[in-house]
């Protein structure tokens, strides 16, 4: 599977993998009936939520206006004040995708779609009463392309309700609609188009700093935490201006990311998006016009067309335009801007079994295989890189090598590298794990996927899959991990009385923790694999 096509099955694997059987009973808080009512303020208006196990829960409140007409491929401006109070107890649109529905529908987000997209969630135990707590805002993954922040293993009522932090979750503009290069083609007016997704991330960040105080949080303690693309985001907002102090801690699972997209690219990506939308030069504005779905078909069409630079990105990828994002965020060093943020960065140990599911077939694959796809996925001679991994696993099968090597080609290979420039800044602290846990869904062969960390994360194993759910070990483990991402959001040290002791990652040591029922901390876990695949990425 190519790494564009793989991408566009994220949404629909994560479904099915994360989703469990049945959706947690606060989705339905709207027609609930004898829930307490909660009422927030904002800058813009008064909003009702409700009370669940006492945290606040109030959804799709607007932080932005609608991002249509006009407004599309500009930086996001401020909603309308309303008088009186508005609910605040459904979430909001999704932004505009292709696969919307199957997410809706597996993840227990919202079906509906709009540009009018640019909504937060929050979760809080506490409105004003004199405390102001850590506050965590999660960015939701799904690469720059799909996804929402309203999926139902994303809800933080556990997360706020155990460790007494307040949780934001969110929806941006995304694809086409957030990351479409038009300066050229239309003029200075339009020169940030490339990155209105992750300004409206900044945006957002700066409403949780205007407002959160009246929901308990303290926003001079806020945490950006993300996987897959959400990783991506954290990653690319510590090397963004505008977002410099509306955030003091980052969390990237899964989506360390050291280059963005170069603007012969991007200016190439714009060539054939006006082809496929049927516009000629003179028609550029009419883009702002094109129908939501055409636009979405036209996108579907270019990504065919595109084989970018950087393994894993797609053409919806921001572009470095100077401004915005002034360089590639992490290459060839860690950016300034953040060298005083703690950083807590990690993957999963077999991510790529969400993308490439182990089939009988697959899992037969003999050496002869393994050599094959080893070539495509590494694009060259893959036998130094297979014997690096059969000496680090010598009771691995074929298979087995495979999906380790696509792994570390590029998630944990940059996760790593990321890690090691962060901490060469000597500035802040950075902490490296990576989860082991093995899951029983999927057939017992997906091993530890990618996404899996997640419903950990969020404590939310009541949730998640219907073999996890009834798992003690668990549950135990979602106890340790909440409570060292709680820690990290704290302190900026995620170490906890539950956890060995968790020292900071450095070129030198290379201590990661491995999470698992037994969790533990490793010095330079893998390091063969990860020489040879530094060299095969050009790292070293």
């Amino acid at each position: 599977m190519s790494h564009i096509s793989s991408r566009r099955s994220f949404t629909k694997h994560a479904g099915l993998f994360l989703a469990g059987a049945q959706l947690a009973p606060w989705l339905q808080l709207a027609s609930a009936a004898g829930l307490e009512s909660a009422i927030g303020d904002t800058f813009t208006g008064k909003v009702r939520g409700v009370v669940i196990d006492g945290v606040n829960v109030f959804k799709g409140i607007p932080y932005g206006a609608s991002t249509g007409g006009t407004n599309r491929f500009m930086p996001p401006v401020k909603p309308a004040t309303w008088t009186g109070t508005r609910d605040a107890l459904a979430f909001g649109p999704n932004a505009p995708q292709t696969n919307s529905n199957s997410e809706g529908t597996a993840a227990g987000s919202p079906i509906q779609q709009s540009e009018d997209c640019l909504v937060l969630n929050i979760f809080t135990s506490g409105l004003k009463d004199g405390r102001r707590r850590p506050v965590m805002v999660w960015l939701h993954g799904g690469g720059f392309s799909y996804g929402s922040g309203s999926g139902h293993i994303l809800d933080g009522t556990s997360l706020a309700h155990t460790h007494d932090v307040v949780v934001v979750t969110l929806n941006h503009r995304l694809n086409v609609f957030g990351y479409t290069y038009l300066g050229d083609a239309m003029g200075s007016d339009f020169a940030l188009s490339s990155s209105v997704g992750l300004l409206d991330l900044v945006f957002a960040l700066e409403w949780v700093r205007d407002n959160i105080t009246n929901f308990g949080g303290d926003p001079n303690l806020v945490t950006i935490f993300g996987q897959s693309g959400g990783g991506r985001k954290v990653a690319t907002l510590m090397s963004m201006p505008s977002a410099k102090g509306l955030f003091h801690r980052a969390i990237i699972e899964s989506g360390a990311v050291l280059r963005l997209t170069q603007h012969e690219d991007a200016v190439r990506y714009t060539d054939l998006l006006l082809a496929e939308a049927g516009l000629k030069a003179g028609q550029v504005r009419e883009l702002q016009n094109v129908p939501m779905a055409r636009l979405l078909a036209a996108d579907a069409a270019v990504q065919k067309k595109i084989t970018m630079r950087e393994p894993g990105m797609t053409a919806n990828t921001p572009m470095v335009d100077g401004k915005a994002i002034p360089g590639h965020p992490w290459d060839p060093k860690g950016p300034a801007l953040s060298a005083n943020t703690p950083l807590l960065i990690g993957y999963a140990h077999t991510e790529e079994t969400l993308y490439d599911r182990p089939t009988l077939e697959k899992l037969a694959l003999d050496a002869a295989g393994l050599t094959e796809r080893a070539s495509k996925r590494l694009d060259g001679d893959p036998a130094r890189v297979i014997d690096a991994f059969r000496t680090a696993y010598p009771k691995a099968t074929p298979w087995d090598l495979y999906i380790l090597i696509a792994t570390d080609h590029p998630r944990g290979t940059y996760s790593r590298e990321l890690a090691k420039r962060k901490a060469d800044q000597r500035g802040a602290p950075v902490f490296a794990y990576r989860f082991d846990w093995e899951t029983p869904e999927g057939g017992g062969h997906m091993r530890s996927p990618h996404t899996i960390e997640i419903q950990f994360v969020f404590n939310n194993i009541k949730i998640a899959g219907p073999l996890i759910s009834k798992m003690p070990e668990a549950y135990a483990l979602a106890e340790k991990t909440s409570a060292a991402w709680v820690a990290f959001a704290r302190s900026g040290n995620p170490s906890t009385p539950k956890l060995p002791k968790w020292p900071a990652y450095s070129a030198v040591s290379r201590d990661t923790m491995l999470f698992n029922d037994d969790c533990r901390v490793e010095s330079d876990p893998d390091r063969g694999p990860r020489l040879v695949m530094e060299k095969v990425l050009q790292l070293s």
